[in-house]
């Protein structure tokens, strides 16, 4: 059977380099007892490393040509192809509702999806790993003060640790990006409650990255009217990247359950 053409309105670049295939494929050894899920594994590249991992490995695959490419050379796979689009998926019954890691090459156009839905089902994803963009992994990695360092990065660190572990660089991909990109690792840390209300967390997070470049105290106003006397707090003179997680979860408990500004007078 031909090889499969990558398809640009999938953010199809297949993996050519065998070597930086089997990398991405250890990284899943950082969690060596659970079943895998593997993303996008168009012609296998990384799903021929995984096999040999001596655990259950299920491919989903949203394009018809990989699905046909992968059953005729990776018959061993047929009962754990899934023909479906990972941002669609339930979840839920997958390897019969118990923890698995996740990992893939990730098309680039949805990566930061991707990663909100591992968000979505963070108790029954203690591990992800793969290839992205290298400005996403370097956003999922940034410390507070850094540039990169925004909403992808304070949702996901709440929930886990996250390791950049080397970059790729163009030349061993079909076709070549136009941005170098990188494997990262992200394990779930021992965080159960954030102790704030979590829906509240995530809209302090994004409504105050929505205009990064203000303090808090003008970025915050759709949350807390402008003239709210809690807004004389020190914290509303930062900007949101100098937040660390510990602080907006803070930030959130402190804006919870306030009572609405008082009118101006006159």
């Amino acid at each position: 059977m031909k090889q499969v053409k990558p398809k640009k309105f999938l953010g199809q670049h297949f993996l050519k380099d065998l070597s930086i295939a089997k990398a991405i494929a250890d990284t899943v050894d950082k969690c060596p007892s659970l079943p895998i899920l593997e993303v996008g594994p168009g012609m296998g590249v990384l799903t021929q490393f995984l096999i040999t991992k001596e655990r259950t490995v299920n491919v989903v695959e949203i394009d018809f040509e990989s699905v046909a490419y992968l059953r005729a050379h990776y018959p061993e796979l047929e009962e754990h192809i899934i023909e479906d689009d990972f941002l669609k998926m339930h979840l839920d019954h997958l390897f019969d509702g118990n923890p698995f890691v996740l990992t893939g090459n990730y098309p680039y156009n949805i990566s930061s999806q991707i990663f909100f839905k591992m968000l979505d089902n963070k108790d029954r994803i203690p591990l992800c790993t793969g290839m992205i963009q290298r400005e996403v992994a370097q956003r999922l990695a940034a410390s507070p003060g850094s540039k990169t360092y925004g909403i992808l990065s304070v949702l996901v660190q709440a929930w886990y640790d996250v390791e950049y572990l080397f970059t790729v660089n163009e030349n061993v991909f079909n076709p070549p990006p136009k941005v170098k990109s990188a494997v990262i690792a992200m394990r779930r840390n021992e965080v159960t409650d954030l102790g704030c209300d979590e829906a509240l967390f995530k809209r302090v997070v994004k409504t105050t990255f929505n205009q990064r470049r203000k303090t808090l105290r003008n970025s915050i106003k759709p949350i807390v009217p402008a003239g709210h006397p809690i807004l004389a707090n020190e914290i509303f003179n930062k900007r949101p990247e100098q937040l660390s997680v510990a602080d907006f979860v803070e930030l959130t408990k402190m804006i919870d359950g306030l009572p609405p500004a008082p009118p101006k007078e006159g």
